[in-house]
């Protein structure tokens, strides 16, 4: 009996739930994984593994020449270019999408209910950063390769595009969350919206701002390694030329360096919200 009641004791009350919600899980996952007809299964099949194994085979060893790595060194500079120019224009987009937006820079809010022409251009400016965030930087570029051609341009603007929507909403969601009293006590007394913003809202939240900066610039890095197998350049059209011809060795080389760009990106932008914060 003492052994019976120490371990109804030491049993955990909320295993009946887990066990509930562990099977509700499964029971949800399971439809989804049938309509997307995933068989991981067919990854082990005969006809499958050997062209894989082989495929991967090819990957030993890299290919280190210096011709080839000189042409990576060059695509990977420009990979990290057109991420930087395409964070810069859309910068250049989400900073007049977030200040338009933002409620507390609103002249006709400090009365009270915000006048309804100033609401409606706010609710458009909001509309319009879902849409640019909606598109994936992807579609974006397959869209404009077909417009200015083959190259990084497609690139830069596909990532304008999509970040400034990304960059826009954030931002007028931090502004939004910090304290407004200084901002329209500034505004009350004559102050201008922009002075506003630098005086009031800017110093409060100019870290964790910078920071999502930095993280986004980050994030594009990688996406434009990405643009480069719809046409965009850089390190994915590289990629994707070497895979094409089935050239393992080259494309080991061009993963290698990827991992690097994205491992050095990473710790650069740790460093610099270090600095920041």
């Amino acid at each position: 009996m003492a052994t019976l009641s120490v371990s109804a004791h030491h049993r955990d009350p909320a295993w009946a739930a887990r066990v509930f919600w562990c099977l509700a899980a499964v029971a949800l996952l399971w439809p989804m994984l049938v309509l997307t007809e995933f068989k991981v299964w067919t990854l082990f099949e005969a006809s499958n593994l050997k062209p894989t194994l082989k495929f991967l085979g090819d990957f030993f060893p890299p290919k280190f020449e210096s011709e080839f790595l000189l042409l990576i060194a060059k695509e990977t500079w420009r990979t990290v270019a057109m991420a930087t120019a395409g964070i810069a224009l859309a910068l250049l987009l989400a900073v007049p999408l977030a200040l338009l937006s933002v409620r507390a820079l609103s002249v006709s809010s400090l009365t009270g209910r915000m006048h309804a022409l100033p609401a409606a251009v706010r609710t458009v400016l909001r509309w319009t950063m879902v849409v640019l965030r909606s598109v994936p930087e992807l579609i974006w570029a397959l869209v404009f390769v077909r417009v200015v051609g083959l190259g990084p341009t497609a690139g830069v603007i596909a990532i304008a595009l999509t970040y400034g929507g990304m960059l826009g909403k954030v931002y007028a969601e931090i502004l939004e969350s910090g304290e407004a009293h200084v901002t329209q006590s500034l505004m009350r007394n004559g102050s201008g919206r922009m002075q506003a913003f630098f005086y009031g809202l800017l110093p409060q939240n100019a870290a964790e701002l910078t920071s999502y900066t930095v993280y986004r610039w980050e994030c594009a890095i990688r996406s434009s390694a990405v643009l480069g197998f719809v046409g965009a350049g850089g390190l994915g059209q590289q990629m994707d030329a070497s895979m094409k011809m089935f050239n393992g060795s080259e494309v080991a080389t061009i993963l290698i360096v990827f991992m690097l760009l994205v491992w050095l990106a990473d710790r650069a932008s740790a460093w610099l919200r270090t600095q920041l914060g």
